[in-house]
């Protein structure tokens, strides 16, 4: 279960307080959707539950089945379940995306103390996990997302979270630029780590990518706090209204 009580957060060099005391919590085997404004901390909050040393936390907790994350580093999050989709991800020249692949793979395996999997294991498992997203070999031997479409990276953003298998999956706003077709492909992966054992949590601006990606409960966040939970529901009536009467709650 992630627990997050009274969070504070700050960007460090600035001192800037993005979240102001958030609150939310999500058991294994829900996913909950977060909306909101621009600027009111949903990728602060993305960041902060990774790890990003940028962000400061000033006061309250994150707990992961009970267990502080905020002492730990980004891979120990890694090892502990955590993982993060970016809203953008970046682009790694001369890092082939195999080579990435198998060391992160790997390198979580190893963090909790389980074999590493062999060249042969590795092919074998890559190859059916792309296959469902729709990824064809020629991406996987180029560098790491140089050059790919919008739709590529976000898709191999996904291909990262189904090989690494974690417990708590963080997208943040993983519909950003994509086409319909990408997003249903996109949401089809995500989808498809939805278990009893794991707790998701999906950013998004957009009730459009709720309808393939079916939440448990949507929260709305706004000016660092949350300020209203409901069911899917929600999510379709912030489609019709927006975001202005959180927006002059806030002020």
């Amino acid at each position: 279960m992630l627990e997050i009580k009274n969070l504070h957060a700050r960007i460090k060099d600035e001192g800037t307080e993005i979240l102001k005391g958030l609150d939310l919590t999500i058991p294994r085997g829900e996913v909950h959707a977060i909306m909101g404004p621009n600027g009111s901390g949903k990728s602060t909050l993305a960041y902060v539950l990774a790890g990003h040393s940028d962000y400061e936390i000033t006061e309250g907790d994150v707990l992961w089945d009970g267990e502080s994350l905020l002492g730990l580093e980004p891979d120990e999050r890694a090892a502990k379940g955590v993982f993060l989709a970016f809203q953008y991800p970046l682009e790694i020249p001369g890092v082939a995306t195999m080579t990435f692949l198998r060391s992160s793979v790997n390198a979580v395996r190893k963090k909790r103390n389980e074999p590493e999997m062999t060249t042969p294991q590795f092919m074998k498992f890559v190859r059916a996990k792309a296959a469902e997203l729709s990824i064809a070999d020629e991406m996987l031997k180029r560098p790491l997302n140089v050059g790919f479409s919008g739709g590529e990276k976000k898709r191999m953003e996904i291909l990262q979270m189904s090989m690494l298998e974690p417990l708590l999956c963080v997208l943040d706003e993983t519909d950003s630029g994509l086409d319909i077709d990408a997003i249903r492909i996109v949401s089809e992966g995500a989808n498809k780590l939805r278990s009893k054992d794991r707790a998701m949590l999906v950013i998004t601006h957009y009730q459009r990518l709720l309808n393939y990606i079916v939440p448990d409960k949507v929260h709305v966040l706004s000016d660092g706090r949350i300020r209203q939970t409901g069911g899917k529901e929600l999510a379709l009536e912030l489609e019709k209204t927006g975001y202005a009467a959180f927006k002059a709650k806030a002020a």
